[in-house]
This record gives structure tokens, C-alpha cells and sequence, in this order.
């Protein structure tokens, strides 16, 4: 209960300092908002020129890849906010020793890591994520009902934690290779693919997605359940098995790091 106490002391402490930081980037979150939307703005203007060409993709409307779309924005933007400075793991902590300062209080140098930085920016990712749902699912008369917003909800989250699984894990590499920024950028560029359809990709890519870095279970495949295409109780049991194997790896990988770590002077 002490323990408990003293991680929730430090959080607020945190929290405060996140909040100062914030007010004092007005600027820099506004630019960060716009750029999201801007790039947002780009893809939906994308998808809507492919269907003035076409009227479906393999059997999706627009409005459908639309609610695709807009729902893998959501749980990435939650990421985005809670857990952006694992990406600084993967690029400097390791190589310059500016990690030895997480292992130097008593608390889960994980935990430490993710409330030491609040990024505004997964905001704009979020809300715009929001915005696309809500026109999408009006134009396709979704019925929502209340076990419809549960799942939505527990899908949402458990597609947070794979997103953070895998940009775990990849950061985690820097403990062997001292800087795994690269990998991570290429391993988090597929999370683009989750945006669209599995169907429209040849049979390697939808592996990869599936099984190899399992992003179609943070967007297609929940969205798919909840616009009627998929069973919704398998789909999420399926999503949560995925995420728990996936937070296990990434999760003891980093620990196998953290106790293979060495600092830049060794």
C-alpha cells in the first residue's frame, strides 16, 4: 500500500509538470494538432479518390473504410500521449546512458519512462480519430448499443497495448544494439496497413500483420466486428490474447535489457 502511494505521489508530480509544460507550448501543440490533421486529411482525400474510381474494394464501402480508418487512429493516439518517450529509448537512452537516471529511484524504470513525458500532439490524433467514427458510423445508421460501446471500449484499450507492445519491444533492442530507431520506424510504419482492409493486401502482408506484428488486431478486425463483419465476442477474445502475448514479450524483453544494461562508460 506504501509502495502504491509513493508511485501515485510521484505521478501527480508528474502530472503537474506535464500540465506546466503544456500551457507553456501552446504553440507547439497547435502546430502538432494541425499537422496531424493535416496528414489525416491527406489519407481520407486518398481513400476518397479511389472510390470515385471504383464503387467498392473488396466488398467495402467508403464509409466503411472510413470507420477503419478513423478507429486506427484512436488507441494509436492514446499511445501517442501516454508512452511517446519509449521511442527516445530506442534512439539515445541506451547509446548516451541518459537511462541510468530511470534506474536510479525505487520505482519501475518502465513506469518512470512513460510518466516522464505527456505528448500532446496523440491528441490531435485522437480527436480527429474520434471525428472520422462519428461521421462514418452516422452515414453507415450504425445501431449502437450498450454492449457495442463496451466493446468498443475494451478494443480500444487492448489496441493501446498492442500499439505499446510492439514499440516496446523494438525499443527494447537498443539493449543489444544501442540504437534500434530504425527497426522501430520500419516496424511502426505497418501500423499504416491497419488503416485499410486485410483483404486488399497479397497473402505475405496480411501475415505479417496478423502474426508477425499483429497491428489488424488494433483496427481491422475490431472494426470489422463492430460494423457487423465479424463476430464480436471472438474478435475480442482474440484481440485480448493478443495484446497479453504481446505486452509478455515485449515487456521481458525489456527486462532482459534492463539487466544486460551497462551504461555508456562500460
Amino acid at each position: 500500500m506504501r509502495k502504491l502511494r509513493k508511485y501515485i505521489r510521484l505521478y501527480r508530480l508528474l502530472m503537474a509538470q506535464f500540465l506546466k509544460t503544456m500551457m507553456q507550448s501552446k504553440v507547439d501543440f497547435f502546430m502538432g494538432f494541425l499537422a496531424f490533421f493535416t496528414n489525416q486529411l491527406l489519407g481520407i482525400l486518398f481513400i476518397s479518390v479511389i472510390f470515385t474510381q471504383i464503387p467498392s474494394l473488396e466488398g467495402w464501402g467508403f464509409y466503411e473504410i472510413l470507420f477503419v480508418y478513423g478507429f486506427a487512429q484512436i488507441p494509436r493516439g492514446i499511445d501517442h500521449m501516454f508512452t511517446d518517450l519509449i521511442w527516445i529509448l530506442g534512439q539515445d537512452m541506451v547509446l548516451d546512458g541518459s537511462f541510468d537516471r530511470y534506474l536510479l529511484r525505487p520505482i519501475n524504470p518502465l513506469f518512470h519512462i512513460c510518466a516522464d513525458r505527456f505528448q500532446p500532439d496523440g491528441l490531435g490524433e485522437l480527436v480527429i480519430g474520434v471525428i472520422i467514427l462519428a461521421i462514418a458510423a452516422s452515414q453507415l445508421s450504425l445501431v449502437i448499443t450498450p454492449f457495442w460501446v463496451l466493446f468498443f471500449i475494451v478494443s480500444v484499450l487492448l489496441g493501446t497495448v498492442i500499439y505499446t507492445s510492439i514499440k516496446l519491444f523494438f525499443a527494447s533492442l537498443a539493449f543489444w544494439i544501442k540504437d534500434s530507431i530504425s527497426i522501430m520506424s520500419l516496424a511502426y510504419s505497418f501500423s499504416d496497413y491497419a488503416k485499410y482492409p486485410l483483404s486488399i493486401y497479397n497473402t505475405p502482408v496480411r501475415f505479417i500483420l496478423s502474426y508477425v506484428i499483429p497491428f489488424a488486431f488494433v483496427a481491422y478486425f475490431p472494426a470489422a466486428a463492430l460494423l457487423g463483419k465479424e463476430n464480436l465476442l471472438p474478435i475480442i477474445g482474440l484481440e485480448a490474447a493478443v495484446a497479453a502475448v504481446a505486452w509478455v514479450i515485449a515487456y521481458q524483453t525489456f527486462k532482459i535489457g534492463v539487466n544486460r544494461y551497462e551504461s555508456a562508460g562500460n
